[in-house]
């Protein structure tokens, strides 16, 4: 472990100026008729200006990230084109510097959030403090040569899994901060639902998946989402979540470098995702459910994300235990879920890891999780959050855990 970290920090990018936001705004647009829509889609593609969220059906809404010499531009389609916008953020930079970042020389906890390397140090100590429990494993390496780690939570043999995928998208921070919540819950509650949990499901998470870009989004660019391979002279990186090989590149995806879901030049052209790819097949027979962690829009979503792919082969399950779930998740602190498929409930989105895991090992359940908020603060959820968002997550995999059962997954052992 001590050589990965030793690896990890010779090969942290060197940044030459951070990105700052002074006076960027985010303004929310509707798509309220299929002429609106056609321009936002187009306005997107054009990549003139960054996306945070896509109206993908009429009356869905696009969050907009607008730096001060675009305001009359983006003003100017406004007025010029009669949408319906508002002004979600005024000053970007704010929120950027009132998050919460953690010191190396503080205790790891959940009101801040972490860099890769302090990540990665906690891992280290929780497989030195539960050694019959905790094991980690190294799926492979990244573009920029860092490890990518793996955690495998077990208490006795024989368990069906759970798999866990967090930050493919570099920007998200609360991901890798509520999985590393769940861990530590698994390990320490005394809370009897909890334990079960922990006690009677094998755990496969990996804390971090896109290590280069989430190293990227802490020195350089706090906005930054896809990997950090070069795509051409001028563009770097991949939407990793696009680049899996089950109908890659069939709608919801782009195959223009500079774009933020850039699927890249082929299915699993990226080497986390070759990574990934290589080590899920190693377990795939131990698990029983895949969990992939996003944010944001308060989303539990369920396959296929291509309009090309077939209905799953136990929809109606999903729908039950998804439903289940979002219930329980609302009811600590009132936080509303939209639960259904991707493409009817949110947007189309092909070669994603949820339809990959679904569709080639047909593992009984796959979700997708868009946590907290629906765009107030967008990915920067305030870290005062992460507990919050934490707990609500845990209590609704009980739920789930719990409905799997009753349709005969997930045995107590």
């Amino acid at each position: 472990m001590f050589k990965l970290l030793a690896i990890l920090l010779l090969a942290t990018f060197v940044a030459t100026e951070k990105a700052r936001f002074d006076h960027y705004k985010v303004f929310r647009v509707q798509a309220k008729n299929e002429n609106d829509l056609k321009l936002l889609r187009d306005v997107e593609d054009g990549n003139s200006f960054m996306f945070w969220d896509s109206a993908k059906n009429i009356g869905d809404f696009a969050d907009i990230v607008v730096p001060p010499h675009k305001f009359d531009e983006i003003e100017s389609l406004i007025s010029r084109f009669g949408l319906k916008a508002k002004v979600m953020v005024n000053n970007l930079q704010d929120m950027v510097d009132s998050e919460r970042i953690g010191k190396r020389d503080e205790p790891f906890g959940w009101e801040a959030y972490y860099p890769l390397e302090t990540i990665y140090e906690w891992v280290a100590n929780l497989s030195r403090k539960y050694p019959d429990v905790v094991s980690t494993f190294e799926i492979g390496k990244s573009y920029e040569n860092r490890p990518i780690l793996g955690v495998k939570i077990s208490y006795k043999e024989g368990n069906k899994g759970i798999f866990i995928e967090s930050n493919i998208h570099a920007r998200e921070w609360i991901t890798s901060a509520t999985v590393t919540y769940l861990m530590n819950e698994l390990l320490t509650s005394t809370d009897p639902a909890v334990r079960d949990l922990a006690e009677n499901v094998d755990w496969y998470i990996i804390p971090v998946f896109n290590v280069d870009g989430f190293v990227y989004s802490h020195t350089s660019d706090r906005m930054w989402r896809k990997t950090r391979q070069p795509t051409s002279s001028l563009c770097y990186g991949t939407d990793a979540n696009r680049n899996f090989d089950f109908y890659w590149f069939q709608g919801g995806a782009s195959n223009n470098p500079c774009s933020e879901t850039y699927a890249g030049p082929n299915a699993f052209s990226e080497p986390e995702t070759r990574a990934l790819g290589a080590y899920f097949d190693s377990v795939s027979k131990n698990v029983s459910a895949f969990f992939s962690f996003h944010s944001y829009g308060q989303y539990f979503l369920y396959p296929f994300g291509s309009k090309q792919a077939p209905a799953i082969n136990n929809e109606a399950e999903h729908i039950a235990v998804g439903e289940a779930t979002v219930k329980r998740l609302a009811e600590r602190y009132g936080t509303k879920y939209r639960m259904g498929n991707t493409i009817t409930t949110l947007y189309e989105s092909s070669g994603i890891t949820m339809d990959w895991i679904k569709g080639v090992y047909e593992i009984p359940f796959a979700f997708t999780y868009e946590f907290r908020d629906t765009g107030n603060y967008g990915f920067m959820l305030p870290a005062d959050q992460i507990i919050p968002n934490g707990e609500e997550v845990l209590d609704s995999i009980v739920a789930f855990v719990e409905k799997c059962r009753e349709l005969g997954y997930f045995p107590k052992n």
